[in-house]
């Protein structure tokens, strides 16, 4: 299959940038951060708001996208990153919100990818479907307590001209994505976004 842009270069600079959205660019960068990485790659770059801040810090980003409008520093298909990187390439890979626009019958095959050209972390981002409730707790000089719970909503995914799939929808259970995520990596933490539990973070290691 030929992955083509879905939307013009236009979408990701007028009123893409939410304050939700906004969130997730810090929880992408926090992340990355953790990691510790010296090398990222990022596939999917939007606007490039989460790049360029990496690289203010001294991170060396590498950039990957179908849309060559968006000028990436590459123009491939994640299901493709091994033609253009060797094996164990980057520190870190960020996938944020990027796997969800290809049919599911892809996913695995996006996922290998990601295990090839990684040397050890993936920060894995998706969206998950339901009713989304958080309870957060701030007692002074101590850290604020998030519980956040996505209750389901198991209705059938049609393509919105985006989207082909999204965790939470039938067919897609929480528990299935894991299963498909554990043949390659070590699931360290997954977790909804507190303030937006649209996005769903898995942070994965990579099993040898």
């Amino acid at each position: 299959m030929t992955f083509r842009p879905q939307v013009p270069k236009e979408h990701y600079f007028k009123g893409y940038d939410t304050k939700e959205r906004w969130i997730s660019y810090w929880y992408q960068i926090n992340e990355v951060l953790k990691t510790n990485p010296e090398t990222v790659l990022e596939v999917g770059i939007g606007n490039k708001t989460v790049s360029d801040y990496l690289k203010k810090l001294g991170i060396c980003v590498t950039t990957v996208d179908i849309d060559e409008d968006l000028e990436p520093d590459y123009v491939c298909s994640v299901t493709e990153l091994s033609k253009y990187f060797e094996e164990n390439s980057f520190d870190t890979v960020l996938c944020a919100e990027v796997l969800e626009h290809m049919p599911f019958e892809y996913f695995e095959t996006a996922l290998e990818e990601l295990w090839k050209v990684s040397k050890k972390y993936i920060i894995l981002s998706l969206p998950h479907f339901g009713l989304g409730f958080n309870l957060s707790l701030k007692i002074p000089l101590l850290r604020r307590i998030n519980l956040t719970i996505k209750v389901p909503l198991p209705l059938k995914h049609k393509f919105d001209g985006q989207h082909y799939w999204e965790i939470g929808k039938k067919g897609y259970p929480l528990r299935k994505i894991k299963t498909v995520l554990s043949r390659k990596y070590y699931i360290e933490r997954t977790y909804l976004v507190p303030e937006n539990p649209y996005h769903r973070f898995f942070i994965l290691k990579k099993r040898n």
